[in-house]
């Protein structure tokens, strides 16, 4: 019979179990906007006639003629040497089955932003319309000229078998089946440390091996290339064991991975072996056939999203076992993304061949290695409460460990040049590294690892607007996606009806409180009145705003425990919103109330800007404490910070009172020994450009771009952050507001329900760190 491929890890951000969505909310994202997840951009700037001229007719002509003398300049004048294409023709689409090369479209779109969100390669999606192995095979065979390596993703084995091969042999740039080689490349890093966890030698490892597709295939061959004995690995299809000699259901692929062996069934297979691989189904390993491996035994559980056995069920029958799965809600995920990405990357930046075994394995102990090394602090916090230690729990990256990127692709591009495909030796490869390392923003992963965060340590966040239909979607997506209980404030009959006409049944896990006749209410009133009675507030007057003012009404159950965080905004004005806030809540003792807003740029990366929402013209000791408050928020993400105090001005010309406020700021960070780089008064280009920096204000201390401004005042930070992203491609989170003693965040009235789902996990987050 034909090999079947089956559910295997996970290569997304996190499985359908962790970060529950309805099909509504899939289906909105797909279409809102510009239908789909990708676009192109340009590179280079054609505004002109002069722009257009060098960039097509009659410019272009150079590079063409360059090309045509000397292949390898398409490296240097085209996007080859950083495009992927991502091929399929649909037939294995996830665990969806044969959907087709049209079906598989939304896959393959995904693929491809994988690739850029994570290693910074450029991609296109190319969906084949037929199953034929030779058609298939000659429609791709002549794209070398375009792309610096293919991606082939969810076809189906063994026509994939064929596919890979053929191309491999007829083109001269990677050709790679992330469904075979990915899989094998992070189980193989799993593999690793856990037999050094165990004292295991792989070459005297005994492996079985359920399922018998693509992926158990390629994992089974790179182990094979790494030292593990052929006759070490027992590999089962739904008919049993693959032993040397059987007929029925065999083929070539197969039949290269039959054994001499007595077993015929997974469980005489699994009796004494050390390491059990699963990519099958759900259920397929009990705990009986647990308890007949041998001591201290190796379970890679990798059925998605239901594994063969679950973490708990084999840690009930063997102590003593470690465990990895594909899914994120259990340690040691096998995922994919930490594979394909950076592979490419590095086979693509010393211009590869192909990508070989020694370059696979290479990738596989960088990443076994990375695990060893301490974590850092903004992964560690994403670790459900415990620290993320080199152990049993924790023998695979985390996939937003930001050191992957300068990992990785290292170790691929030193194995390329090391076995003789490299095309461009790397003389540097600690130079690389460095630049690796910057070619991505840390922001991304730093707030992943904030939501991962979230989910292990669930918190009650109170939506104040609770009747509006955005917030009750932002609160159904929180609940599903396991960061913890919504609260809305509203009435019962308002929030059901509009949940009706939504066409969803109202959910569980989901709390409704209305203000007028909450149990809470003279509890609320009674507090409030204790901290307002000699503001000229009667007790009625109290009394009234908790029953008529729902902000009011959130943040009293905020302030007296009854709720962790607090998300509102999504009906008023942000000033409206604070100062029924503040009614309940203060500032945080030593803190200083600010706005902060990231701005997201494709080029600049993260920019953070101060203070976008309190403070119309800030004096010098509050400036101060905000490019202090700016400073420590941007190292929570992953940035270390460069202040900019920007003005009209640089450094005092033209002169005015703006200037000399600054001025007094940066001396009294001078005189509080601020431990991050700052400088003022400038204008905004001399912060954001080091080269015009260096040419006429050689003595300013910033040492790169400024990626935190400090804006003199409310208008112009207003401006800024308004009109950049309309007139840009920059994207804007906040602004956040900094300094309330409780966890308290602010959406603007436009705010979508994504933007009320990112900070309400913001707002639940700072409620964890508490």
């Amino acid at each position: 019979m034909d090999i079947t491929p089956a559910p295997g890890p996970a290569e997304a951000i996190v499985d359908n179990r962790t970060a529950r969505t309805t099909p509504e909310e899939a289906l909105a994202m797909h279409a809102a906007g510009r239908p789909g997840k990708l676009e192109t951009r340009l590179t280079k700037p054609l505004t002109t006639a002069r722009d257009l001229s060098l960039a097509y007719s009659p410019g272009v002509a150079e590079p063409c003629l360059h090309i045509h003398r000397d292949r390898s300049l398409a490296y240097d004048y085209t996007s080859k040497g950083n495009f992927v294409a991502v091929v399929s023709n649909g037939t294995a689409v996830l665990g969806l089955g044969n959907l087709g090369a049209l079906a598989s479209k939304p896959v393959m779109e995904g693929k491809v932003a994988l690739f850029k969100r994570f290693a910074d390669v450029d991609g296109m999606d190319l969906c084949i319309d037929t199953e034929d192995a030779d058609e298939f095979v000659n429609a791709v065979r002549f794209l070398g000229p375009s792309f610096g390596g293919i991606n082939l993703e969810d076809i189906k084995a063994p026509e994939c078998f064929v596919i890979e091969q053929r191309l491999r042999e007829l083109m001269d740039i990677p050709v790679f089946h992330d469904d075979q080689h990915g899989t094998a490349i992070v189980a193989a890093a799993g593999l690793i440390n856990a037999a050094h966890l165990t004292g295991r030698d792989l070459k005297d490892t005994r492996l079985v091996i359920n399922g018998a597709g693509a992926a158990s295939i390629a994992c089974a061959e790179l182990l094979r290339a790494m030292g593990m004995r052929p006759e070490n690995i027992i590999m089962c299809d739904t008919k049993g064991v693959l032993w040397r000699g059987r007929t029925e259901g065999m083929n070539q692929w197969k039949s290269a991975h039959a054994v001499e062996t007595k077993a015929r069934t997974l469980t005489q297979a699994l009796e004494g072996a050390d390491v059990f691989f699963g990519l099958s189904i759900k259920g397929a390993v009990t705990q009986e056939m647990v308890r007949a491996m041998a001591d201290k035994p190796i379970i890679f559980a990798m059925a998605n999203p239901d594994p063969e056995i679950t973490p708990e069920e084999a840690k009930a029958a063997r102590p003593d076992c470690i465990v990895a799965t594909g899914r994120s809600d259990y340690p040691n995920q096998v995922n994919n993304v930490l594979g394909f990405p950076f592979i490419f990357r590095g086979a693509m930046d010393v211009r590869a061949s192909t990508i070989n075994d020694t370059m696979k394995i290479a990738a596989a102990r960088a990443l076994a290695l990375l695990a060893r090394e301490d974590v850092p602090e903004e992964v560690n916090t994403a670790g459900a409460g415990k620290s993320l230690r080199y152990g049993p729990e924790y023998i695979i990256p985390n996939a937003f460990d930001p050191r992957l990127i300068s990992r990785v692709p290292v170790a691929v591009a030193k194995a390329a040049v090391d076995s003789g495909v490299a095309r461009k030796p790397m003389a540097d490869m600690t130079r690389y590294a460095r630049e690796l390392a910057g070619r991505l923003d840390s922001t991304a992963n730093a707030l992943e690892l904030i939501n991962e965060r979230v989910r292990a340590n669930p918190r009650k966040v109170v939506f104040a607007e609770g009747e509006e239909e955005k917030v009750i979607r932002a609160a159904i997506a929180f609940r599903n996606a396991g960061y913890g209980t919504p609260v809305l404030v509203g009435r019962e009959d308002r929030i059901q009806a509009t949940v009706a006409g939504l066409g969803i049944p109202f959910p569980d896990g989901i709390e409704i409180h209305n203000a007028r006749l909450s149990h809470s209410n003279r509890r609320y009133a009674e507090f409030l009145y204790e901290r307002r009675q000699r503001e000229g507030f009667l007790f009625r007057d109290c009394q009234r705003l908790v029953n008529t003012d729902r902000n009011v009404f959130a943040a009293c159950m905020l302030a007296t425990g009854d709720a962790d965080a607090l998300v509102t905004g999504a009906t008023r004005s942000y000033s409206v919103a604070l100062e029924g806030i503040r009614a309940a809540i203060d500032p945080a003792p030593g803190q200083v109330l600010f706005g902060l807003t990231l701005m997201l740029a494709r080029v600049s990366g993260t920019v953070f800007i101060a203070d976008t929402a309190i403070h119309e013209r800030p004096g010098a000791a509050a400036l101060a404490d905000i490019a202090e408050q700016s400073a420590a928020a941007a190292r929570r993400l992953g940035h270390e910070p460069r202040v900019a105090f920007l003005s009209f001005s640089t450094f005092g010309d033209p002169k005015g009172s703006i200037p000399g406020s600054i001025r007094e700021a940066v001396k009294l960070l001078d005189q509080r020994g601020a431990d991050f780089e700052y400088d003022g008064e400038m204008a905004a280009d001399v912060a954001l450009d080091p080269a015009l920096r260096a040419h006429l204000y050689p003595f300013c201390r910033l040492t790169g771009p400024a990626n935190v401004l400090v804006m003199p005042g409310l208008h112009a930070a207003h401006i800024l952050t308004k009109a950049v992203p309309r007139l840009t491609s920059a994207t804007t989170i906040g602004p956040l507001l900094m300094g309330m003693s409780r966890p308290v965040q602010i959406v603007p009235v436009d705010a979508g329900v994504n933007q009320l789902l990112d900070m309400a996990c913001l707002a639940a987050h700072a409620a964890i760190a508490r």
